[in-house]
């Protein structure tokens, strides 16, 4: 018999991988808690949604896992009233737990099936004010810019910095994995006019960043 005090596999995962892990921002921790993981999942893949570790979504492309979702989440600082642009969509996931921190997130995905079943789960969820577009997320979305806060998903070759001075607003911040494909830094970026001061967060290694102003395909 299950005992009442048991936790659930996403709590488990919230206290454990994230908590645990220096994850303490209260809003972002919120956030993950009313985003149901597995939901981002195929349902033969539910049972390893909770896993520490990255998981395939189909056509090259991965979730990634837990704790740098709140990691780059967390370095983000998204206040309620920011507008916030996503590179790569994927399976919407980052972009639902943006979406409860954020007034607005326009969200750019390169993989067309990807971006259909994101706004399917974003649909679902009743999650209205995210804005999606099919295309090369490294050309941004000039049309919605300056963003308060820009959160890239996939590795770039460099930063990409026409895009920050371009459509990232002067005291705006950027997290972005940057460097060679086997091995990236996380890094955090505040735009001050026409300086971009970087923080580095941590190694990590994501899929490669696509694009006019990434990697060729």
């Amino acid at each position: 018999m299950k005992q009442l005090h048991e936790r659930s596999p996403q709590e488990k995962m919230i206290q454990e991988q994230l908590v645990g892990r220096g994850i303490g921002n209260a809003r972002v921790l919120a956030a993950i808690r009313s985003t149901p993981r597995e939901f981002f999942f195929s349902p033969d893949m539910r049972a390893h949604a909770h896993a520490d570790r990255a998981a395939p979504i189909g056509h090259g492309q991965t979730i990634s896992q837990p704790y740098i979702v709140a990691l780059m989440t967390q370095h983000l600082d998204v206040q309620s009233t920011d507008r916030v642009l996503e590179i790569g969509a994927g399976s919407g996931y980052q972009t639902a737990i943006l979406a409860r921190l954020a007034a607005e997130v326009y969200t750019i995905e390169r993989i067309k099936p990807l971006l259909d079943e994101a706004f399917e789960r974003l649909m679902a969820l009743g999650i209205r004010h995210v804005h999606l577009r099919y295309g090369d997320g490294t050309l941004g979305w000039p049309d919605a810019a300056p963003f308060d806060r820009i959160l890239i998903a996939a590795g770039a070759p460099d930063l990409p910095t026409s895009l920050f001075f371009e459509q990232l607003r002067d005291g705006g911040i950027a997290v972005l994995p940057v460097g060679p494909l086997h091995e990236q830094m996380l890094v955090e970026i505040h735009r001050h006019g026409s300086n971009l001061e970087r923080v580095d967060i941590c190694p990590c290694r994501f899929v490669k960043l696509i694009g006019k102003a990434g990697w060729a395909e």
